[in-house]
């Protein structure tokens, strides 16, 4: 579970619940993130994607997709919509 609350400035606070060892290591390394360096990749590489790829062993965890749409509905800067994956063989 993320959850995401602005404190000012379009900084946003993280708290971040997971029974997986991984997400733990990664729920450390974010605290407060600033959601306007976090929304495009274009400049480099995000605290929230660098912080995922150094402690997400799994390629496809949906962890990272999660945290950056929590922060961004937060910080007044994305809808605040589900957001699913279907996936079908």
């Amino acid at each position: 579970m993320v959850n995401a609350t602005e404190i000012g400035s379009h900084k946003v606070e993280l708290s971040i619940e997971s029974a997986c060892p991984h997400v733990k290591k990664l729920a450390e390394s974010l605290s407060v993130v600033d959601a306007y360096k976090e929304l495009s990749c274009r400049r480099g590489t995000t605290s929230i994607i660098a912080a995922a790829l150094q402690h997400c062993t799994h390629a496809a965890c949906p962890v990272p997709s999660g945290i950056v749409k929590a922060m961004e509905v937060a910080a007044g800067l994305g809808v605040a919509c589900d957001v699913t994956i279907h996936i079908t063989k």
